[in-house]
């Protein structure tokens, strides 16, 4: 393996750049059909929100940016629906005036790392920031297939990382991540996975040729896609990269770059951190850290719901058509069931709406706030709750005051 190494060139005085060259980092491929010409990427991810995974090269943003289409495992987004990725609900107590503090310093811990990492982990990153610009996302696997999957090896998420050898393991992974070292990476998975018969074939060969079928569907269309799946996928003999360069398509490596100034993808990219839903019927306007999942229920009902997977975080409105029968503090003692201690909050906004908040504590989510908008016709109830941090933060206060009805 070559020597990591870090180059500083620089160019003409009159184009006043700088750039950083990590030659060893081999997580981002070119990839192209001979036939058609069209640059497509390939990009190793790690299943995980350390934010040393975030530092990405100026040439995967570029990559991103130009990209048609975004390609990954599976639809993440879907989890958006039922996932709550935290291993341990966050400890809150009430004082003697109704408010909650924390003794706590403890920072809650996720399937996919813990609130100190990024939002969301980084395939989920990916596939949020093509909603947030509307390209079309392909999932290379169904959801079903990899739950199926870890059925049969018992390779549940949660007991993969609370397993103590298995800690070991994801800091590994994340040391040759780290140095973009892909051999190394599948040399490693390969014997992690030898633990159990025949683990590493279905893990990641079998995986490999069904992913390659689809990857080779799309390289033979005229439009690029950027794909992320896991950088133990694209590695070694069977890995993505030598499968599809023994059935002709081109693949070379792009430099991991970084320049100053930033390239205008990244600085456009980096921005992409809010979402506006708004919805026409109800007239509810919403700020969300990201575009959120939307769910029609059988009585009518809307569900709109982001998740922060990595830090796990949840910001969800249900939108409900108003009952002129039942009063708003009567709606209010139905959706926010406060805990010993404390109680729900009457209060007026700018321009004299009414809302009632407060602590909540229900199943399946434990504790979390809530706040009860009124429209028109329509009513809100507007409930978000996470890790330890995030209960404890102004950031439940601050989605709050960005939700209204016009």
């Amino acid at each position: 393996m070559r020597l990591a190494l870090l180059f500083l060139v620089l160019f003409g005085s009159n184009l006043g750049r700088t750039q950083l060259i990590e030659l060893d980092k081999e997580l981002l491929w070119e990839v192209s059909n001979p036939k058609l010409g069209v640059k497509s990427y390939l990009f190793g991810t790690l299943h995980a929100n350390d934010r040393e995974l975030f530092e990405l090269s100026d040439s995967v943003y570029v990559a991103f940016e130009q990209a048609k289409k975004i390609v990954l495992e599976t639809d993440i987004y879907s989890l958006f629906a039922t996932m709550d990725t935290r291993k341990t609900l966050p400890e809150t107590r009430i004082d003697d005036k109704g408010k909650p503090y924390t003794s706590m310093i403890q920072t809650s811990q996720t399937l996919y790392g813990s609130e100190d990492g990024m939002p969301q982990f980084l395939d989920a990153y990916f596939q949020i920031l093509g909603l947030q610009l509307d390209k079309e996302t392909i999932a290379l696997e169904k959801l079903e297939d990899q739950y199926a999957l870890s059925n049969e090896f018992k390779l549940s998420e949660r007991r993969i990382l609370d397993n103590q050898i298995n800690a070991f393991t994801q800091e590994k992974l994340l040391e040759l991540y780290l140095r973009g070292d892909l051999d190394a990476l599948q040399r490693f998975m390969k014997s992690y996975l030898s633990v159990q018969d025949s683990l590493y074939n279905e893990v990641i060969v079998k995986r490999n040729q069904q992913m390659l079928d689809k990857l080779i569907g799309l390289l033979k269309t005229p439009e690029s896609f950027f794909c992320a799946v896991g950088a133990g996928h694209l590695g070694g003999e069977e890995g993505l990269l030598q499968l599809l360069r023994g059935r002709g398509f081109k693949v070379r490596p792009v430099r991991w770059t970084f320049s100053q100034p930033a390239p205008k993808s990244k600085a456009f990219l980096k921005k992409q951190t809010e979402y506006i839903q708004v919805d026409p019927i109800s007239g509810l306007v919403a700020k969300f850290p990201g575009k959120p999942y939307v769910q029609k229920l059988p009585d009518g009902s809307q569900v709109l719901i982001y998740r922060e997977l990595g830090q796990g975080n949840t910001f969800e409105i249900t939108i409900q058509l108003r009952d002129s029968t039942v009063s708003a503090e009567e709606i209010a003692s139905i959706y926010i069931n406060p805990p010993a201690g404390a109680a729900i909050t009457k209060k007026s906004l700018d321009g004299g709406t009414v809302v009632f908040q407060g602590l909540s504590d229900t199943y399946p989510e434990g504790l979390n706030y809530v706040q009860i908008q009124f429209g028109t016709n329509y009513f809100a109830v507007i409930k978000c709750y996470g890790g330890h941090k995030f209960m404890h933060s102004d950031r439940p206060t601050v989605f709050f005051g960005n939700v209204w009805f016009d």
